[in-house]
């Protein structure tokens, strides 16, 4: 049960371990792209592609979608994040219960954006764990966890990946040894929550120092993606590096877009501009001069 590229990995191992997928849930095709073309998440095409029944209800309120789940007669449910809720007619239905691929060291980042909140905070490691799911959120004692450090320069895209590949790794661990691990409860201390980010908390405010705007654009690439204004554009800003400089918080420093910070300053690597791909920062500046004394943000710009 899952629907975006994250659980892809998990879905593959699965199969490459020799188990059999009675079933593969994921959320239903929605529109996408310029053309908004309905498309298949990526674990529906997945799935299809190994030639695995797929069912995308879009919530589990109906008896008869309830019904079919429970007629599987499945050991055990893999749940990666699928974007529905559970609920405890599903969590029990399987034999050995539901099993949840998080990306975080659980208490910490319960929720929906745990990767993007690790790196924004600045934690110095993440990692995977296993939970037995019930009713809470994100609340299940722990069968297995793996840690990994968090690279200093490394964005929500690139540890997305190692997570995926960790956690996929992990559930076929843990199925493996499933007669004999212990569940562990969380403890009730180190709780946080990894809120989903809204648009209006992805904006840079250049008024803080360049560490704190550094973690914050690093940790929204590629996606949702850190922005500012820039001559009357919305411009997603997707890599940066510290830089030497001082100024007005926001203006442009010099011709290879350094910016000043309310403390130090920051070099953009790569943006973007509405309905354009990413560009390295000199091919931006090209076509989108934005020379020193610009400035960046609500006021100018």
């Amino acid at each position: 049960m899952g629907t975006p590229d994250f659980a892809v990995p998990a879905l593959t191992a699965l199969v490459a371990a020799g188990h059999e997928i009675a079933c593969v849930y994921c959320q239903p095709p929605r529109p996408a792209g310029r053309g908004h073309r309905t498309r298949p998440s990526p674990v529906q095409a997945c799935a299809e592609g190994l030639g695995l029944p797929v069912r995308h209800p879009p919530h589990f309120r109906d008896p008869g979608v309830r019904a079919d789940f429970a007629a599987l007669d499945a050991d055990v449910a893999v749940v990666a994040a699928y974007g529905l809720i559970l609920p405890p007619a599903i969590l029990g239905a399987p034999r050995r219960g539901c099993l949840n691929i998080h990306a975080s060291l659980l208490p910490r980042w319960r929720g929906a954006a745990p990767i993007h909140r690790a790196i924004m905070a600045g934690d110095a490691q993440t990692g995977v764990c296993i939970m037995q799911m019930e009713a809470g959120l994100d609340t299940g004692p722990v069968l297995l966890r793996r840690e990994t450090p968090i690279g200093p320069r490394e964005t929500t895209g690139a540890l997305h990946d190692r997570l995926a590949e960790l956690g996929a790794q992990a559930i076929v661990e843990a199925l493996e040894q499933l007669d004999t691990l212990h569940a562990v409860p969380q403890p009730a201390e180190g709780t946080s929550y990894a809120a989903k980010i809204d648009r209006a908390e992805a904006r840079v405010d250049w008024s803080g120092p360049a560490s704190g705007i550094d973690r914050h654009i690093r940790g929204l690439s590629p996606s949702p993606g850190a922005w500012t204004e820039a001559r009357g554009e919305r411009l997603k800003l997707l890599d940066c590096t510290p830089a030497e400089g001082t100024g007005a918080p926001g203006i442009v420093l010099d011709e290879r877009l350094t910016i000043a910070c309310g403390a130090g300053a920051l070099r953009i690597l790569s943006a973007q501009r509405p309905g354009r791909g990413p560009m390295l920062a000199g091919d931006l500046l090209r076509g989108f001069p934005l020379p020193p004394g610009t400035i960046l943000g609500a006021d100018g710009g």
